[in-house]
């Protein structure tokens, strides 16, 4: 039986027996992080996996419900595994970037996360957050509406899982070991991949793609995740348009398209209705990619495939966007929008108590040891984030002093134009474990500022810990006198992760309403790596409704 009608049994099933409760139920899911040999382009290699799956298993679970994940480490490697887009609403020990809220699980040790699901629903994921482990650690976290609770759009069919995702043909971790020691960029993927297949490809044909099989006249929840670890991709299906409903677990104003582009980090919920009569259809996702760097060309290749059609039958192909087809990328994010409906009120903060402006850029700094005598790194405002020995969260928790300072700068050390021909001829940026304060309940406002040093660059950056609307963005230098005029304060998209465009800004606005150390970066896996990361730390309000809860027991040591 297909992957798509087992899904909608087991959902159909769930609707039946789980009773219905204000408070929801307890979800239990157990982890065993092993190796296991996967072959891919016609090689094999050991990679790490959850249960021996790759991608990793999904975790369904309903709005309220908590969740409980046992995960047990069977390999080498130090493990974490991050809940990604999950509020974590005064559970920050749950939420699980190695060294920012606890420190990693050690090879034979065991560590379970628990946290409530609360006021979310749509499509999450979850992935390893230590090393480079993500680019097989990963899998989707469903979070089905209560019950009795429909979707704000037509009831599809059938739903299915699409990850999009990178494969090496060498081990990843020596990918990134190679290249922090030489000090230059890393090798590029050898493919991608849709739900772990690449595809056929050139020098290995032979390999077999993800085919997803349809009924003619049907409606499909398409839940679509970019789990790569460095590229944003453009996702099409031939001969069929999408309408995105959803990205990030937050519904969206329905608009329809044939192309939509995802970067790392990012959801995206589509409905794609059934309406050809029979045939075989190519889904492709590619890279984008606006500015001079290598990506991977490869484009992975599955099958919508019909029922009743002969599997002989030929596919049916698309024309893919080039990979700098920016104006197909600024015309998917700009048509983006909150539902913003009565039940799903876009909550946008009208005030800001913070009003931060952060430079997102490349720079190179001294390395004896490395190939050119110097390493490229990666900063905001200026700062390469040095990562600490024990958790941020337990210093700020039990007021562990030398751990962080909290005196990360508002904006940047010095103002020049950003975007333009000009770049200063000093790269070097300084080092440092600084965090920004925040009370609880203030609002923020932060202009994420992409520059020219070294390249212009889309960088997706991700906030752990808080949904944020997009309240504007544009291409050159943000200017507050302009620009915060033209802000969308009644229906901006709400997300986790948000694409700062090549050469431009994008202006975010967020509630620090979640007490803890939250996690903000790159989530292009190498910048992150390179140092271009921070952290906020929110102070508890008043009251243990408005203050984090203490460390587990079984909290890992460092």
């Amino acid at each position: 039986m297909a992957t798509m009608q087992w899904i909608g049994i087991i959902m159909l099933l769930a609707a039946c027996i789980f009773p219905l409760s204000v408070e929801g139920i307890v979800r239990h899911y157990k982890f065993n992080v092993v190796m296991k040999n996967a072959t891919r382009l016609c090689s094999t290699k050991p990679i790490v996996t959850v249960n021996g799956k790759f991608p990793g298993p999904t975790i369904y679970a309903r709005e309220d419900d908590t969740v409980l994940v046992k995960v047990v480490n069977h390999v080498k490697y130090n493990v974490s595994i991050h809940w990604h887009g999950v509020r974590q609403l005064r559970t920050g020990w749950a939420d699980g970037p190695a060294y920012i809220t606890q420190c990693p699980i050690q090879p034979g040790q065991v560590y379970v996360y628990n946290f409530t699901l609360t006021g979310q629903r749509g499509t999450l994921w979850y992935h390893a957050h230590i090393l480079w482990l993500r680019a097989t650690v990963h899998g989707a976290l469903v979070i089905l509406p209560k019950l009795g609770v429909p979707y704000p759009f037509p009831r599809p069919h059938m739903e299915q899982v699409i990850l999009l995702s990178e494969w090496w043909k060498s081990d990843t971790e020596a990918v990134i070991n190679e290249a922090l020691k030489s000090g230059l960029a890393p090798n590029v993927s050898d493919a991608h991949t849709i739900n772990g297949h690449p595809g056929p490809v050139k020098n290995c044909a032979s390999q077999g793609g993800f085919n997803l099989q349809v009924q003619p006249g049907n409606t499909y929840l398409l839940r679509i995740i970019n789990a790569a670890l460095n590229e944003e991709l453009f996702f099409k299906v031939a001969g069929h348009k999408l309408t995105v409903v959803e990205v990030d677990a937050a519904y969206t104003k329905p608009f329809t398209t044939d192309t939509i582009v995802i970067a790392p980090g990012q959801t995206t919920n589509v409905l794609l209705k059934a309406n050809h009569a029979a045939g075989k259809y190519l889904v492709a996702a590619s890279p984008f990619m606006d500015a001079p760097i290598a990506v991977d060309n490869i484009t992975a290749t599955a099958t919508l495939h019909y029922a009743g059609s002969l599997s002989s039958t030929i596919t049916t192909l698309t024309s893919l966007p080039p990979k700098n087809a920016t104006p197909i990328a600024t015309t998917f994010t700009d048509s983006l929008r909150s539902l913003n409906s009565k039940k799903y009120p876009a909550r946008v903060p009208t005030t800001v108590d913070h009003s931060l402006f952060f430079t997102v850029s490349l720079g190179v700094n001294p390395c004896a040891t490395c190939l050119n005598g110097s390493r490229v790194v990666a900063a905001i405002n200026n700062v390469t984030f040095v990562m600490p020995k024990i958790s941020l969260l337990q210093a700020h928790f039990f007021n562990i002093s030398g751990v962080f300072t909290d005196d990360f700068p508002g904006k940047p050390p010095v103002v020049y134009d950003f975007t333009g021909a000009k770049q200063p001829t000093n790269f070097r940026t300084t080092r440092g474990t600084r965090l920004y304060r925040l009370a609880y309940n203030s609002t923020v406002q932060l202009v994420l500022q992409d520059t020219g040093m070294i390249t212009p660059e889309n960088h997706p950056i991700h906030l752990h810990g808080f949904n944020f609307f997009v309240v504007g963005k544009g291409l050159g230098n943000f200017n507050p006198k302009k620009d915060t005029k033209k802000f969308n304060l009644v229906d901006p998209v709400e997300r986790n992760t948000v694409g700062v465009p090549s050469g431009g800004w994008t202006a975010i606005r967020f509630r620090a309403d979640n007490p803890g150390v939250w996690f903000m970066h790159c989530h292009l896996e190498i910048h992150t790596t390179w140092g271009l990361k921070m952290a906020f730390v929110v102070d508890n309000g008043k009251g243990p409704n408005e203050s984090l809860l203490p460390p587990p027991s079984d909290l890992p040591k460092c």
